[in-house]
């Protein structure tokens, strides 16, 4: 996965984001239902770009042709770690960003490679993020104990920031 440096709270998401890596992008379908599928995240700039790619006969590229609004959702159970992204999501041929982005398990869906004639690049524009990194189970254990006493409700067990 291509990432440049980041700092900030973007940082932060960003790291997120390429350790989960898998997200499943939700986009709009032809009803105006909710439609969502797993993607693999390619690449995160400093511009808030994700990189993706996509076939230009997909739904998915479809849908983003009739509305850019898009949701992203990253989820790592095991380190507790959860992200959330809205955007825009705009599809675009970039031979040169292709072959930046490309790696060899990618040649299951375009065996043509970087110039496979379906591939396209999708760019998704992070517009807002928040993300959860919530404590193990002591830390839920001592947040009931402390909700107990004190007869107020933890609002968040472990971290959760917004961006921006």
């Amino acid at each position: 996965m291509v990432v440049h440096p980041m700092d900030g709270e973007f940082g932060n998401i960003a790291k997120m984001i390429r350790d989960i890596q898998i997200a499943l992008l939700t986009t709009v379908d032809r009803e105006g239902h909710f439609h969502a599928r797993p993607v693999q995240t390619l690449g995160i700039e400093p511009d808030r770009s994700l990189w993706f790619f996509t076939d230009i006969r997909s739904e998915k590229a479809f849908e983003l042709a009739r509305d850019v609004r898009l949701g992203l959702g990253y989820a790592d159970p095991e380190s507790r770690t959860y992200v959330a992204v809205a955007g825009t999501g705009r599809m675009l041929r970039d031979a040169n960003k292709a072959r930046e982005l490309w790696t060899v398990e990618q040649r299951a869906y375009y065996p043509d490679g970087p110039e496979d004639q379906h591939l396209v690049l999708l760019r998704v524009r992070i517009e807002r993020a928040e993300y959860w990194v919530s404590g193990g189970r002591t830390a839920h254990l001592l947040a009931a104990v402390r909700a107990r006493m004190t007869g107020v409700p933890a609002a968040i067990v472990g971290r959760n920031s917004r961006f921006p």
